[in-house]
């Protein structure tokens, strides 16, 4: 209970902090749009500080990094649950990964989007890559009336045209 609070008051209004259930929480090592970010999830089983936290990266924030990445983050944490066994170590893991996020993640392929951009060569006239002009939907005479039949003279439909009529 006193980590409970103490997690809660660490981390309030922190963004990268989520508490899913009074036994599991999910932290955001790095920014969100960082290609190097990754989440970790810890829940505390009945017996726990005595026991290790169960520690996952299953979720599917981190399903752009690669499996054997996944592996060793979770083996060094492992070892630091080791080493603070029978303590309140929530909070010292998620600092932990935080510091040690580039030693993690230096591995981990960065897979950027490139833009990919028209090149026109000097000399050449900027053509349009398309000559069509849209054709604008041809309506038939029926379709004319019905559809100024609903609307007023300026083109625009009645107020609550589109109210749910209760009674029906």
């Amino acid at each position: 209970q006193m980590e409970l609070e103490a997690l809660r008051s660490i981390y309030e209004g922190d963004l990268c902090f989520r508490e899913l259930s009074p036994v599991s929480f999910q932290y955001r090592i790095g920014e969100n749009g960082d290609p190097k970010a990754f989440l970790i999830e810890v829940s505390w089983p009945e017996t726990y500080p005595q026991t290790a936290p169960v520690i996952s990266m299953d979720a599917f924030f981190n399903n752009t990094i690669s499996s054997a990445i996944k592996r060793s983050i979770l083996d060094k944490l492992m070892v630091e649950v080791e080493a603070n066994l029978g303590t309140a170590m929530t909070y010292t893991l998620f600092e932990y990964a935080k510091d040690n996020k580039e030693l993690f993640m230096e591995n981990q392929p960065v897979n950027t989007v490139t833009s990919v951009s028209n090149s026109i060569a000097i000399g050449t006239p900027d053509v349009p890559a398309s000559k069509k002009k849209d054709k604008k939907e041809q309506l038939s005479k029926t379709q004319k009336r019905k559809l100024a039949d609903k609307t007023d003279n300026k083109g625009e439909l009645p107020r609550g045209w589109n109210w749910v009529d209760v009674i029906k």
